[in-house]
Order: structure tokens, then sequence, then C-alpha cells
């Protein structure tokens, strides 16, 4: 029988980035998350609320972006059916990945990790909320001027530049090694 001690474990591949306990760093880090939280659940009840875009849909700002109200029922892209299981299955998986990052970052001891973790841990809870708040999540970030198709948030937003910067660190920190071992 697997110990539940061996499966919470950092796996091999994040050791060099995470220790063992909280780190003063990695509470920044949690500061981090709360603030983007803050600014995603704050903006999206200035939406719904403030300008009241479900009644309005759309507000134009410049030429080439939009306010517009969206409700996603589903994922990205819509790879899973609208429903309510759908709801609640992401709502669960997001939580649960929040909290996996959230303990990840408090743990950081590279600055770029931690930050990214915290972006990610951010958005990946502030979705989860407008599917527990809304019954879906909020996207109203449109800049189909730009023929960019997709209407997001500040949760997205966070969660794809916490992939990128982590992607980045950890392809700037593998070459190093790499390189010398050939």
């Amino acid at each position: 029988m697997l110990e539940i001690s061996k499966f919470l474990e950092t796996p091999d591949f994040l050791k060099p980035y995470l220790d063992g306990k909280a780190t003063r760093l990695g509470l920044l880090c949690l500061w981090a998350t709360l603030c983007v939280l803050i600014v995603d659940q704050a903006s999206k009840a200035w939406v719904v609320y403030g300008l009241r875009l479900p009644l309005y849909g759309q507000v134009k700002i410049l030429p080439f972006f939009s306010i517009t109200m969206v409700r996603n029922l589903s994922m990205s892209f819509g790879l899973l059916p609208a429903g309510d299981w759908t709801r609640w299955l992401l709502t669960l998986f997001q939580g649960l990945a929040g909290c996996i990052l959230i303990l990840a970052a408090a743990r950081a001891r590279h600055v770029l990790v931690g930050i990214a973790l915290a972006m990610i841990a951010g958005g990946a809870i502030g979705n989860g909320l407008d599917r527990v708040r809304f019954g879906s999540v909020v996207d109203f970030l449109d800049f189909s001027g730009l023929y960019f198709p997709w209407v997001f948030n500040i949760a997205d937003s966070a969660i794809s530049i916490g992939v990128a910067l982590l992607a980045w660190h950890l392809i700037r920190h593998d070459a190093g090694p790499a390189a010398t071992q050939s």
C-alpha cells in the first residue's frame, strides 16, 4: 500500500526549485497570489455590478479593445460540454490545483518560480470562485479589434503569464547543466 506521505512528496523534477518548508520568498509569493485574486475578483465585480455588463453586453473603449461580457460555461476552447457536472468538476480541479500551487509557491527558492506558481494559483482560484459565485467564468477583455478572437479575464492572463515565466525559467535553468553534460 502506498503511503500518503510518499504520495505528497515533492516530485524529483521540482526538488531543485522548491525547499521542504516555507521560505521568506514563498511567503511573499503568497501575497502575490492574494493580489492576483483580489484584482481578478474586483475587476469581475466591477464588470458585473458596476458596469452592469450583463445588461449592456459591450462597452467600446478603443478601436481595438472593448469590455465585452462573456460567460464561459465550460473551459478553454469549449473542450468540455457545458453542464452542471462540468461546472463542479472544473471548480474542484481549479481549487485543488490552486491549493497545490500555493503550497509549492510557499516553498519556492527561486523568485521566478515562486512568482509564476503564485500567478497560476491566483488565476486558477479566481476562475474557480467565478464558477461558485456566478455559475460560470466571467470573461470581459476583448481585443478582437486586433484579430484576437478570444475574450478573457485577469485570471486567464495571470495563468498565461505564470506558465510562460515558469517555462522560460525551466528552459533557461535546464540549458546550463544540459550543455555541460555532453
